[in-house]
């Protein structure tokens, strides 16, 4: 049976999708601050990183803020949160981080949240039947 989203299940679902939007721009900004800094480096050309390094760390810093707003909805532990802002740091982890939240690896066990993380829409009535309506 199918329930509407209770009152502001519709921002976290929201946060989430961002998160995961931000990890992958994230990702790719780091990767273009690196090649911006080997450009840099081998053709003497500074004016990449001064514009693309900003770029970056304010997208970094959206991509750990959400992490740490949507860590709460997602159930994440204090460890799993680390890891997720730990991976931003290395190249293309924001990609594997989006990559399990798609694929609900770091979502919790709940259908709801699982799918909501997937960006599915799917809102199943949990297994307690907590959502359910009685006659």
């Amino acid at each position: 049976m199918l329930r509407s989203p209770s009152p502001g299940e519709g921002s976290v679902v929201s946060s989430i999708r961002w998160f995961k939007v931000i990890a992958l721009a994230e990702a790719v900004s780091y990767l273009v601050l690196l090649a911006a800094s080997v450009v840099k480096r081998t053709l003497d050309m500074p004016e990449l990183v001064t514009i693309i390094g900003p770029v970056h760390g304010i997208v970094f810093l959206a991509y750990v803020a959400l992490a740490l707003y949507v860590r709460e909805p997602l159930a994440w532990s204090g460890w799993t949160t680390v890891m997720v802002v730990v991976a931003a740091v290395v190249p293309l982890g924001g990609i594997v981080v989006e990559r399990r939240l798609t694929d609900g690896a770091l979502a919790p066990a709940t259908a709801d949240t699982a799918a909501s993380a997937a960006g599915t829409g799917s809102t199943a009535t949990p297994p307690d039947g907590a959502g359910a309506s009685t006659p």
